[in-house]
């Protein structure tokens, strides 16, 4: 699980996936409109999951410190 939440958190990935996406509306006839506009869908797509992974990786390590009782604030 570590790793799928790494590699869905990877601006490469996501970047690959969004030139895969408009090389595919490009030559089925789509526009470059289309296919610049499904790029920055998936773009924006993909900051909301990295941003809710991190957050979810520091919540789960803030958790895991408070129960373990160590807390570093002075």
């Amino acid at each position: 699980m570590k790793e799928l939440k790494r590699k869905l958190s990877s601006r490469k990935l996501w970047l690959a996936i969004a030139g895969f996406v408009a090389g595919l509306i490009l030559a089925f006839g789509g526009t470059q409109e289309a296919a610049d506009t499904t790029t920055g869908c998936i773009m924006s797509g993909a900051s909301v999951i990295a941003y809710i992974l991190a957050e979810g990786f520091a919540d789960g390590k803030a958790a895991e410190q408070k129960k373990e009782g160590g807390n570093d604030e002075s």
